[in-house]
């Protein structure tokens, strides 16, 4: 009687192309990354790979107050925007959270995809867009035009975080908790926010990271009081290849890698959960 074998053709072809693929789409993420911090310690004068030598010269230079003066104030306000956007971003993404997840499903097909537009819409398309419109309205490119448009931009992020978590959310809990007695913002505040939370704090992460390294919202919409950091990167690039660029892209690469790991630690569900 003959054994029905499995032909080891296409599981070796499956094989080959999905470790082949993720090898290669892996190497394509992670190289630029790690030719980056390397470019960092270089001792030499510019941007060149393979470096010359090891030096933490340019790290030193990046923190003298001195020597990149413009650049910790091109990070403040970077860091300034990107804390605003977030926090406009969850007056925005967290009403529309809760009331999308009250309404019937028909309502959601219909302005869900209102909402997430500007996701599909190129950022600086909406940036051109937003700085004729606001002229014409009398408004200047400003710190707060600036933030108005990263909100518009990446606050859907957010609320589709939320609103994955919103899904997940057994309605009956909220209803227990009117049975109960408490009243409509007691059960807001005790059990909707809180079941949320994941789903914020993930949204605010990803409206900080992508607020943080805009280039083309923040083109059109900042003044020229406004230095962000993206946008003085690529001023240095294009003066002298200064070398405090590879090293500002480290500081924030690490500075990424850690809000990552404390958020894998804070949201990781524990095993009672």
């Amino acid at each position: 009687m003959r054994k029905n074998r499995e032909n080891p053709l296409p599981v070796f072809l499956y094989k080959a192309f999905v470790f082949g693929f993720g090898g290669l789409s892996l190497i394509y993420l992670v190289a630029p990354i790690v030719i980056a911090i390397t470019m960092s310690f270089t001792s030499g004068q510019t941007l060149k790979y393979p470096p010359e030598g090891f030096s933490l010269r340019w790290y030193e230079a990046l923190f003298d107050p001195v020597r990149s003066g413009t650049e910790h104030i091109a990070a403040g306000n970077s860091l300034k925007i990107a804390c605003l956007a977030v926090l406009g971003s969850l007056l925005f993404a967290v009403p529309a959270t809760i009331g999308m997840a009250r309404m019937q499903r028909r309502s959601v097909n219909t302005i869900e995809p209102l909402l997430l537009a500007p996701l599909v819409l190129p950022s600086l398309v909406y940036g051109l867009a937003a700085l004729i419109v606001a002229n014409f309205v009398g408004f200047q490119p400003s710190l707060w035009l600036t933030v108005i448009g990263h909100v518009v931009v990446f606050g859907p992020l957010m609320y589709r975080a939320a609103s994955v978590v919103a899904q997940g959310i057994n309605p009956s809990l909220a209803e227990a908790s009117t049975v109960m007695g408490a009243t409509w913002f007691t059960t807001l505040r005790r059990v909707i926010l809180p079941l949320l939370t994941p789903g914020i704090l993930a949204g605010a992460f990803l409206v900080f990271i992508q607020s943080l390294d805009n280039v083309s919202v923040s083109l059109f919409l900042a003044d020229a009081q406004t230095t962000v950091l993206p946008l003085r990167m690529f001023a240095l690039i294009e003066e002298s290849l200064d070398v405090r660029v590879a090293a500002m892209s480290g500081v924030l690469i690490a500075l990424t890698l850690v809000v990552m790991l404390v958020a894998r630690r804070v949201l990781a569900p524990t095993r009672q959960a």
